[in-house]
């Protein structure tokens, strides 16, 4: 068999494998998008539907995995290849783990409703809703790079990784003052804080796999480095 048939048959297997971590991001995104439906619209039935989804998603991180090292095993990938298999491995966990955060959202958002506190007091549900939009949108803009081995757009998200955090210390702090305030709201808001650290850590698992696009594109580990470094490492 020719070396370029080989080569041919190398780049379909990556193309394929980069296809279905495409569609498990767009599952965990759809998956975190519902989780904050079922709390803005206290729906058991919309939590259910992502605790549901839970196991095609695991499903899929271990078929991809398994794919992963099939294609190591046979085909013994060098240099920017293996790379780039490495780095699916690891994106795949994360979107893995993006899963896990929705479902514990749904969980709480369950839980939440099976009590009825939120026709009893009054919660700041948009602040969460708006905390998740921005984690969505990170999410989002990390698989399109990631798609497109887009550098810049994964040195966007890592850049805009802050507002997510910052949105989040504010909510604390608006958490704090409706317990202060009102007593009945010390068990909810205590699940709200919970619900917004799983967002904060789609964010954070967002910005990981833009540092994965980073080390598949440019061969550079820029995890745990500051900005000004990363810039300098990959311009």
């Amino acid at each position: 068999m020719s070396d370029k048939h080989l080569s041919t048959q190398f780049d379909a297997e990556l193309s394929g494998i980069s296809t279905r971590v495409l569609e498990m991001g767009g599952l965990v995104e759809s998956q975190v998008a519902q989780s904050i439906q079922a709390l803005t619209r206290f729906s058991s039935d919309l939590a259910a539907e992502v605790i549901a989804t839970e196991e095609r998603v695991n499903q899929m991180e271990v078929e991809i995995d398994r794919d992963l090292s099939t294609i190591i095993v046979r085909r013994q990938p060098t240099a920017r290849d293996l790379r780039l298999l490495i780095a699916i491995s690891k994106t795949i966990g994360n979107l893995e783990r993006v899963g896990d955060e929705a479902t514990r959202i749904a969980r709480t958002v369950r839980r939440l409703v099976d009590t009825g506190v939120f026709g009893r007091v009054r919660l700041p549900v948009s602040d969460v809703s708006f905390e998740a939009s921005l984690a969505t949108a990170q999410l989002r803009k990390a698989l399109d790079a990631f798609a497109r081995l887009d550098v810049d757009t994964a040195l966007a998200v890592l850049k805009e990784d802050d507002q997510i955090d910052q949105e989040f210390d504010g909510l604390m702090r608006k958490l704090i003052t409706y317990m202060m305030e009102d007593p009945r709201t010390i068990s909810a808001s205590i699940d709200l804080v919970f619900v917004a650290k799983a967002i904060e850590r789609v964010g954070d698992h967002a910005k990981n796999v833009a540092e994965q696009i980073i080390y598949i594109v440019k061969g550079t580990d820029v995890r745990h480095i500051p900005m000004e470094s990363v810039e300098s490492a990959i311009r």
